[in-house]
């Protein structure tokens, strides 16, 4: 085995997005591309030499291939020992897990999350840092770097390592230790959380149905869901991961988890649904004919997490991304814990989750988790809910409409705008940006605008500053709307826009949500200009 040093060239749009790099497969099979951000990586964290990592990816097309060319990069980099899941199997929770109990410097996670997968579909690869989170502003910032400058990489001349057996052997210098992707995790779970009143649930004849949309989490769930916990055999939905995710997109909403939601909606539904994404991150949580919001179950679960054992103590404090909703902040207020507001970006919660500020974090874009990781985590969501149902015995509905006369409801949607043209896209948030100074006190549909601004973040933790984050318009009685533009997307630039209102009145806490909103909807879209700008009478996605 040797160690080349290969020539090569700075190649453009190689700078992260909110979640590591993603772009079409094609273009990360392209001559050093993959190369050249591995090795900009390792240059921007300091060098791999003496260092541990661990490995793994949602299995989507181009993962194994993937891996192959990080483990040759990281022996000749210097590395003394990469930990690779099974197969090159690993959720994003798992990986950030196993970074954490296993103490590594650091991991290489291979995944696009919920974008579809496939040779014409989408790669992704970030880097997670030694507390098991994404890597830093700073962290990105000098990889970024490293990515304008880069004049060489370094990759050992190897065959590929059988990822199929457990067990270690040695890559050159460096071990590659192959592990079975979900024993550890599933250890995890059994401490947070009364798997004995789970097991007991499903004894009762409690029904569930989990769509793991052919991605990562299927293995997680069956071994979890299926086998220690009980649930009846063909729980668990599209378990078998798939390099295209069976054709379909792995991102667990009522519309791409059509199937779900119609086993939910239709003729004796069971009293459970959940789904799971590409990389196991994100989750959807649906009950018998009641579909969750993920601002509302974020909430839910600040309320009642003191009901599984790994959360008695209650908890420290909550966080949010901005464009998530409110729904959060009114439990937090209630409990007397404080509420944070962030920047969209798992990476702006790990500051707060390391100085025990918050245990429990949310994004609006079906991410929560808490500090048992320093990710997202869509089973782990998903098992919250079981054991609140267990615990308290009520249904999904039951604990909504409680949850409402409480608190509030906060009417909430999000409309996407998809592959918009990205010059048009940026038109329009510059449009917005002009208005800001002058909107307040403006009158907009029917509604009156308090407050105007382009949100920005001060780190409580370590001061840093984080600006242009979305643009936020404010009305009287609590409404909102808050435009940005997406970080996850491979083509053009997708708009996300996302509507609020809060309602107290008992008697108004059953409407349909885009009833309730149609206000905030007419006024985005007279704010915006949205048709005339992008030329869509509609949006791609409603959420």
């Amino acid at each position: 085995m040797t160690a080349h040093t290969i020539s090569t060239k700075p190649i453009d749009g190689q700078k992260a997005g909110t979640s590591g790099l993603r772009k079409q497969t094609r273009v990360f099979m392209t001559p050093h591309f993959l190369e050249n951000y591995v090795q900009s990586i390792l240059n921007g964290i300091g060098g791999a030499k003496g260092k541990a990592f661990v490995v793994g990816g949602d299995g989507r097309y181009f993962n194994d291939q993937a891996i192959q060319v990080i483990l040759r990069m990281a022996a000749a980099n210097g590395a003394s020992e990469v930990i690779v899941g099974q197969n090159g199997i690993l959720s994003t929770p798992a990986a950030s897990n196993l970074i954490r109990i296993r103490k590594t410097d650091g991991g290489f996670i291979l995944s696009a999350s919920h974008n579809p997968g496939g040779i014409d579909a989408d790669f992704g690869l970030k880097y997670n840092m030694s507390n098991g989170g994404p890597a830093t502003e700073t962290v990105t910032q000098a990889i970024f770097e490293q990515t304008t400058s880069l004049t060489e990489y370094q990759i050992l001349d190897a065959q590929d390592v059988d990822l199929s057996t457990l067990g270690e052997t040695m890559l050159g210098d460096m071990k590659v230790t192959v592990i079975d992707p979900v024993a550890d995790y599933a250890k995890m779970m059994g401490e947070l959380f009364d798997f004995e009143a789970i097991r007991a649930l499903f004894l009762s004849g409690f029904r569930m149905a989990f769509d793991a949309m052919h991605a990562v989490t299927g293995p997680y769930a069956t071994t979890i869901l299926e086998g220690v916990l009980g649930a009846p055999k063909g729980t668990v939905l599209n378990g078998i991961p798939s390099p295209d995710f069976g054709g379909g997109h792995p991102d667990p909403n009522p519309i791409w988890a059509h199937e779900l939601m119609g086993i939910m909606t239709g003729h004796d539904a069971p009293d459970f649904g959940a789904a799971s994404d590409g990389d196991g991150d994100r989750n959807m949580i649906v009950g018998r004919g009641a579909y969750v919001t993920p601002s509302d179950s974020l909430a839910v679960i600040a309320a009642h997490a003191h009901l599984a054992p790994g959360y008695r103590n209650g908890l420290s404090g909550v966080a949010r991304s901005m464009p998530t909703s409110g729904a959060v902040d009114r439990v937090a207020k209630a409990k007397g814990i404080p509420c944070y507001e962030t920047p969209t970006g798992w990476k702006f919660f790990g500051t707060l989750l390391d100085a025990g500020k918050a245990n429990l974090c949310g994004e609006e874009s079906a991410g929560t988790g808490s500090d048992h990781i320093r990710e997202k985590d869509g089973l782990w969501a998903v098992l919250m809910w079981l054991n609140i149902i267990a615990t308290s015995g009520h249904s999904v509905a039951a604990l909504m409409d409680s949850h409402w006369r409480t608190y509030g409801r906060n009417y909430y949607s999000r409309h996407d705008y998809e592959a918009v043209d990205s010059a048009a896209a940026h038109g329009l948030m510059d449009h917005l940006r002009a208005q800001l100074a002058s909107l307040r006190g403006h009158h907009v549909a029917g509604l009156t605008v308090t407050e105007a601004d382009e949100f920005a973040y001060r780190d409580p933790v370590d001061d840093s500053y984080t600006e242009a984050q979305g643009i936020r318009v404010m009305f009287t009685g609590g409404a909102r709307v808050v435009f940005r533009l997406s970080g996850t997307g491979t083509q053009g630039a997708t708009i996300r826009v996302y509507l609020e209102r809060v309602e107290t009145d008992p008697n108004l806490l059953g409407l349909k949500p885009e009833d309730a909103l149609s206000d905030v909807i007419a006024a985005a879209q007279e704010l915006a200009q949205i048709t005339t700008r992008t030329g869509r009478d509609a949006p791609d996605v409603i959420t």
